[in-house]
Formats: C-alpha cells, sequence, structure tokens
C-alpha cells in the first residue's frame, strides 16, 4: 500500500517551513481507495515567493485546522504505507517535522518518484514534476497546490510501475514480517487474497528473501490467486509455505495480462512456468504501421499497443483521445515488448477475434 503525498509549505530556513497545504491519495497499486485533502494553518508568515508560486496566502488560512488537529488523521491514513513523493526527501522530512514538534516520531518508509523516473525514464530532459507530465502526456490541473500534484504524481507512479519490469520498485521495498506472530497457513493466505483486486493483470507470489517464486496472470486476480492457494498438489504445498506476500500489475486486458506474463516468467528465469508454444506460426501484421486501442485499467484510460515497421515495439497507457496518437510521446513511456511469436500470435489472435481493438494506421517517418 502506498500513501502519495504532496505538501505545500511556507517556506524559509531549513527545518524551520510549516504545512500550508496537505493531499494524500491511499493507492493499492491498482486503485486510490482513500483520499485526505486539507489547508492548514502553520502559525506563521508565508514566504512572498511561495504565495506567487502557489497561490496560497495568510488570509486563506485563517480557519483552516492546525496541524496538531489533523495529525491524527495523516498518521492513520498512512499507517502501514511506504510514503511516495515528487521529491520524497523534502515532503518526507516536512512531515517528520512537524510530528517531532509535537513530540512523537513519524517513520515510514519513502519512495521518491524523482529518482525512480530518473532510473526508468533516462532520456527525459527535466525531472520536474511539470515539465515530465508535459513529456509524458499525463494531464495537470492545479499545478503548485498540493492535491493537484498529488493526482498528477499518482498517474507518474502508475506509468512507473508498469515501465518497471525487473520490479526494483517491488522488490526493494518490501516489509519483512520479522516483529509479527506467525499465524496458520490458512490464515496467512487468506489475508494474502483478501488483498487483491478482481480485475486483470498479473501477479507475483514473493518469498521471504524477497525474490520473486511464481507469476500468474487472470481476468480476475483475486480468483486466480486464491485459486492457487486452494491447490494441494506437493509443489503447490512447498509455494505455499514458501509465500510471504504478493503484489500486482493490473494490466486493464487480458492480452496485456498474457503478454505480461511470458515476458516476466521469461526475465525472472521461473523456466518451469514457460510452456510450449510450437503452435504458434509465424505472424505478418496487415497494418504494418498502427496502433492498437485496447481497454485501459480503469475509465476514461486506454492501453495502446505500438507496431512499427511489423514488429511490434511495446505498450503504454494514456487518458488522452485516440482519434490521433503522438507516436513520439508514445515510445516516450511506452514498456518495450519482446517481438516475438508469442506476442505476436496473442496479438494477431485479439485482432481476429469477436470484439477487435480499434486501429489507428500512421505513417512512418
Amino acid at each position: 500500500m502506498y500513501a502519495v503525498i504532496d505538501i505545500e509549505t511556507t517556506g524559509g530556513k531549513y527545518n524551520e517551513e510549516s504545512i500550508t497545504e496537505i493531499a494524500i491519495y491511499k493507492y493499492d497499486g491498482s486503485d486510490v481507495v482513500d483520499k485526505f485533502v486539507s489547508l492548514v494553518n502553520p502559525e506563521r508568515d508565508i514566504q512572498p515567493f511561495v504565495v506567487r508560486l502557489t497561490g496560497i496566502n495568510s488570509k486563506m488560512l485563517v480557519n483552516a485546522p492546525k496541524f496538531y488537529e489533523i495529525a491524527k488523521k495523516v498518521n492513520e491514513i498512512t499507517t502501514d504505507c511506504v510514503v511516495v513523493a515528487h521529491n520524497a526527501n523534502f515532503d518526507y522530512r516536512i512531515l517528520k517535522e512537524e510530528y517531532r514538534r509535537l513530540g512523537f516520531d513519524y517513520i515510514r518508509n519513502s519512495m521518491c518518484t524523482v529518482e525512480l523516473s530518473k532510473n526508468l525514464l533516462p532520456e527525459e530532459a527535466s525531472y520536474s514534476l511539470g515539465k515530465l507530465c508535459k513529456s509524458l502526456g499525463i494531464p495537470m490541473t492545479a499545478r503548485h497546490r498540493a492535491e493537484g500534484d498529488t493526482v498528477a504524481t499518482v498517474e507518474l507512479f502508475k506509468l512507473l510501475q508498469t515501465k518497471d519490469v525487473k520490479k526494483t520498485i517491488l522488490l526493494e521495498h518490501i516489509k519483512g514480517e520479522k516483529d509479527k506472530p506467525k499465524c496458520k497457513l490458512t490464515q496467512k493466505l487468506s489475508k494474502l487474497v483478501d488483498e487483491l483486486p478482481r480485475k486483470s493483470g498479473v501477479f507475483y507470489l514473493i518469498s521471504k528473501e524477497k525474490k520473486i517464486i511464481y507469476i500468474g496472470k487472470a481476468s480476475n486476480i483475486n480468483k486466480q490467486c486464491n485459486k492457487l492457494f486452494l491447490r494441494t498438489s506437493e509443489k503447490a504445498k512447498l509455494l505455499h509455505e514458501k509465500v510471504n506476500s504478493v503484489s500486482f500489475d493490473c494490466t486493464g486486458n487480458k492480452l496485456l495480462a498474457d503478454i505480461k506474463y511470458y515476458t516476466e516468467i521469461k526475465a525472472h528465469n521461473l523456466k518451469f512456468q514457460i510452456k510450449s508454444n510450437k503452435h504458434i506460426s509465424t505472424v505478418v501484421f496487415d497494418k504494418k504501421n498502427a496502433v492498437l486501442v485496447y481497454k485501459g485499467r480503469e475509465t476514461y484510460e486506454k492501453a495502446l499497443i505500438l507496431i512499427e515497421d511489423d514488429i511490434v515495439k511495446g505498450y503504454a497507457y494514456s487518458k488522452l483521445t485516440t482519434d490521433s496518437v503522438n507516436i513520439s510521446a508514445l515510445k516516450k513511456k511506452m514498456v518495450e515488448i519482446d517481438d516475438n511469436l508469442i506476442s505476436r500470435g496473442l496479438i494477431q489472435k485479439t485482432i481476429e477475434s469477436k470484439y477487435p481493438p480499434q486501429m489507428i494506421e500512421f505513417e512512418n517517418e
């Protein structure tokens, strides 16, 4: 679980800043499940340049709650969450300082979307939130206001999770359960399943050593994982004993779940899961240069698959209209797909299905 946060402050000397506005979106890896947004009376002056930047002035905050009045709510909504922010060092530091002034420790794991973007999107000219979102086609409203920036950071984080094929995000921030009492196997597995969405995608079983030991795909992640945990073979029982946590990536549609599944069991060298695909013959697409438009992960979002020069290039998600597609922008944020018989066969099967995807042709330069 993640708490995506943005904070606006008074400005001033290091560790003398105070919060003027805070927005927290609780994100489960698929959906925003809770949120908290509030102006905050900082009980001190706001630096003039900050007023010009954010539009927040002292008159707006006269009747706003002071931080001690919202501290309980902030603590509750971020409990057992990884704090995610664009420049997390700043936002997390400010939160810790506000709680320190009240006499409490505020301790969370944190994650910075600036650092993640530099690793996963190394070709970008700028990593400021505004310029990065503009480059990637992520809509932004109310720039330099807490909720507007938080909404944009959630969308950026979704994109980074999609781009994170090696699961760096996943594996580096899994909490162990050394301090928790051991529970019965059935109770543990039941709890793991309860936290999974009933959506299309791929799920990952993680061991205590923070290694991916199994990858599954499903049109209903919750249902498929539950079936896996109900198996009684010796191999299944061994898997049940080793699993410590479950993570997932929602894809929005079965095609991308299938492609992502075959790509990642190969990337993680899970050879025992790979099945023979000798029945797939050579596939040549009718359209040499096209963008295939599929159902996305949520309402108004579309999944886009790029075929260029008869080669499968990759996929990305977009909330923009799909009457025309900016190929250059699409390439910047897409996740590469191996152009192999499996991916080509899966795409061709979908094109020939009863409900084929929309296809947008384009002229290659």
